[in-house]
């Protein structure tokens, strides 16, 4: 069996940054680290968290018997040593220094990765799938592919998305060949804006200074009020249309763009899948543009536990 291009390692809390009233970013170390790789600002990786009954040592003793198969090591563990398991994204690697930055939303004592977060100390022992540096990465794990010679992105994030999108926005900045970039980020709080490259033109969509609002609703008007005419204009073609099947039902959202280099239009949008839906729909079925141009991520579902 080919070695697999996530492996799961063994990390413990170094530190705990408080970026702002909703966001907490979690610094880990471990013996490993320095094997990791993160080939995109959206990584995305799988946390694995201790209950009060379930720890992690029957875990690692399970995929250390499977480590060319973690995921099906895991789920053959028995219901009652299996650890929860939820998907995060790489907020920033330090291979060389052997540390690793995972941003949380905090939203309450529901779930067993928030109940976690609000409570975790320096020292605490997590588990961790990541990409390894030494198996090639073929594009596994992340929908960050702009085209080369795009001219004009648009980025769509809620709050479990900032953290991908400011490592994209970061990525952006330096760029030689900068194309025009927007940003549309709604956050619980206004004290959840932060810094993020000033050659973006960002948008922050705080839910509380427009009260009763409910999640999704400022990005749904906020990319209303894009002006997308010339990237449509010449187009042509038949315009394409989101149908009812191509709704995600009990899934997530996840549809991902398939532009060539030479698309002049890009849009990343990563929120809640029914607020993902809504703006794909909008951008596909009345903008006009094609489906081709538009990667569209539920990282969570309204009404499911989210962390």
């Amino acid at each position: 069996m080919a070695k697999q291009s996530y492996q799961v390692f063994d990390i413990s809390l170094s530190r705990r940054t408080q970026v702002s009233p909703s966001l907490v970013r979690f610094t880990f170390t471990g013996p490993e680290v320095s094997r990791m790789a993160t080939y995109a600002p959206d990584q995305r990786i799988k946390l694995f968290f201790p209950t009060g009954s379930v720890g992690l040592e029957a875990l690692f003793a399970c995929v250390e018997g499977e480590p060319d198969d973690w995921y099906a090591a895991y789920r053959a563990m028995p219901d009652d040593l299996r650890p929860p398991m939820r998907t995060y994204t790489i907020r920033e690697l330090r291979a060389e220094q052997g540390e690793v930055d995972v941003e949380f939303v905090l939203h309450g004592d529901n779930g067993p990765a928030s109940r976690w977060a609000m409570h975790a100390r320096p020292g605490e022992r997590l588990a961790m799938t990541a990409p390894t540096n030494d198996v090639k990465n073929a594009g596994v794990g992340y929908e960050w592919k702009p085209p080369r010679g795009v001219k004009r992105i648009l980025v769509v994030a809620d709050e479990t998305a900032l953290p991908a999108a400011a490592g994209i926005l970061e990525e952006l900045a330096v760029r030689a060949d900068r194309p025009q970039v927007e940003a549309l980020i709604e956050v619980p709080l206004g004290g959840d804006v932060q810094a993020l490259p000033a050659s973006a033109k960002v948008s922050w969509l705080p839910r509380d200074a427009t009260p009763g609002c409910a999640h999704g609703e400022r990005l749904l008007r906020a990319v209303r009020d894009i002006d997308l005419r010339a990237e449509v204009a010449h187009l042509g073609g038949k315009p394409e249309v989101v149908e009812a099947h191509d709704e995600p039902g009990d899934e997530l959202l996840w549809e991902a763009a398939t532009v060539d280099d030479g698309a002049p239009f890009y849009a990343w949008i990563a929120a809640e899948s029914k607020v993902a839906l809504g703006i794909r729909r909008y951008l596909v079925n009345e903008c006009g543009l094609p489906k081709r141009y538009v990667s569209s991520m539920g990282y969570w579902r309204e009404g499911k536990v989210l962390g």
